[in-house]
């Protein structure tokens, strides 16, 4: 199931017995250029992360080490993606609730996105994101 265009990209696998390799190329692999790049670490047991939607940016997210779920929300209906694999990732579009729990033990996100930070793309009002959404839907 795809939330508002939200699903798994599988990356390549180049497997070799000294080590497995993969790859994220922008506008190949991802359906955009990357402008940024940041990765969330040592989050204690219980922690949320996220709890925002953006405005403009796009995000494609990847379990390099550990696991971790991606509760994905566009206001009306949910869906939860469990991460735990370095060979694929997250595409996450503009306009889509975000949080990410359940981190497991040493686990490591990497987050690549398609705008630099800008604090007024935020959104982090929960209500707010919802009745944006909802007359988002009403001009399609």
């Amino acid at each position: 199931m795809k939330l508002n265009g939200a699903k798994i990209i599988d990356l390549p696998k180049n497997l070799d017995r000294r080590g497995n390799l993969s790859v994220i190329e922008e506008l190949k692999n991802i359906p955009f250029k990357i402008k940024r790049a940041y990765w969330i670490y040592d989050v204690p047991g219980g922690e949320v992360r996220g709890g925002h939607a953006y405005k403009r940016n796009q995000e494609f997210i990847v379990a390099l080490s550990g696991s971790f779920d991606v509760i994905l929300d566009n206001g009306k209906e949910r869906q939860i993606f469990s991460l735990n694999r370095s060979y694929y990732g997250l595409y996450v579009p503009k306009g889509i609730w975000r949080q990410m729990q359940n981190f497991s033990t040493n686990s490591l996100a990497l987050i690549l996105a398609s705008i630099r930070f800008d604090v007024a793309d935020y959104v982090y009002d929960y209500e707010l994101f919802k009745q944006m959404a909802n007359e988002k839907n009403e001009h399609l």
